[in-house]
């Protein structure tokens, strides 16, 4: 019997945990296997030993482990796999498939566009020489997550054309967020439009809301708006609809198993993941 297992990232904030589990239930109709189960990497229960429990308790002899995660960094390449090495120990005879994260899709960037779009329209105003947006990730501690925000924000301008697209973190690595917007003010922005990069709410999505206001009365006679983070849009579902499928039908392109970069990271590392920080910075530069 096979299962499908999502691993959202998990947040302190209940209402993007909530977001989560309800984005899932929206998805059922689409998904074919009789057992779907959600669990989480941090700060929520169940976590993902758990969430491999109950599918099996249910009757799965496979299992298809699904991240919902933007971008592959340590949660995908390091914390779930170590979780599925645990679990072929435990459970010798359930097979376990791993799918890809949502990755650089071009159905994630329209989704960009769509978000960008909403607060042209909410002003009625046309984008004028003088807009800038500010792409805003998470931030990531590995250096090929951090550079995949930088070419989402590369594919943006190429379809959009705005004068000025930059990049910025919330988090753990640079430019801040703070950074960005100076960026573009000394570029000669007067309207900045925010668009995070971001699946659900939480913690962060809520600062960067305070941080705006901030910016709002800082800098009196410029413009600063926040688009809403992805959440329910239809081509997320898509996307996951499609990781689903080709784990599913075992045509995932990419192989965990015996992936270098990981059997070398995991010599070093606790794969026992259960912090309780806000991927804070935690570190500074002049």
């Amino acid at each position: 019997m096979e299962a499908v297992l999502f691993v959202g990232h998990g947040s302190r904030d209940k209402e993007g945990n909530d977001e989560v589990r309800s984005f899932i239930k929206n998805m059922l109709p689409r998904i074919q296997t009789p057992i779907v189960e959600t669990c989480f990497l941090e700060f929520e229960k169940p976590n993902i030993n758990q969430g491999i429990s109950l599918c099996i308790k249910k009757g799965a002899t496979k299992v298809v482990v699904i991240p919902i995660i933007l971008l592959g960094a340590g949660h995908s390449k390091i914390h779930i796999p170590a979780a599925i090495d645990e679990a072929k120990e435990q459970y010798p005879k359930v097979q376990f498939v791993y799918g890809r994260p949502i990755g650089v899709h071009d159905l994630v960037i329209d989704i960009l566009h769509e978000r960008f779009q909403e607060v042209v329209e909410l002003n009625e105003k046309e984008i004028s020489e003088e807009t800038a947006v500010l792409i805003v990730g998470r931030g990531s501690s590995e250096p090929d997550a951090n550079s995949d925000v930088y070419k989402i924000s590369r594919l943006f301008w190429e379809k959009m054309k705005v004068k000025w697209v930059e990049t910025a973190f919330i988090g753990v690595t640079f430019p801040t967020m703070d950074e960005g917007i100076e960026r573009c003010i000394k570029l000669g922005a007067k309207n900045v439009i925010i668009l995070p990069y971001f699946l659900f709410t939480g913690i962060l999505i809520k600062r960067m809301e305070d941080m705006v206001k901030t910016y709002q009365h800082q800098y009196e006679n410029l413009q600063f708006q926040l688009g809403e983070y992805f959440g329910f849009h239809s081509n997320l579902k898509e996307v996951l609809i499609e990781r689903v499928n080709e784990a599913l039908q075992d045509e995932v392109k990419m192989n965990c198993d015996n992936c270098s970069y990981r059997l070398d990271a995991m010599k070093h590392i606790d794969h026992h993941h259960h912090h309780d920080h806000d991927h804070e910075h935690h570190h500074h530069h002049a």
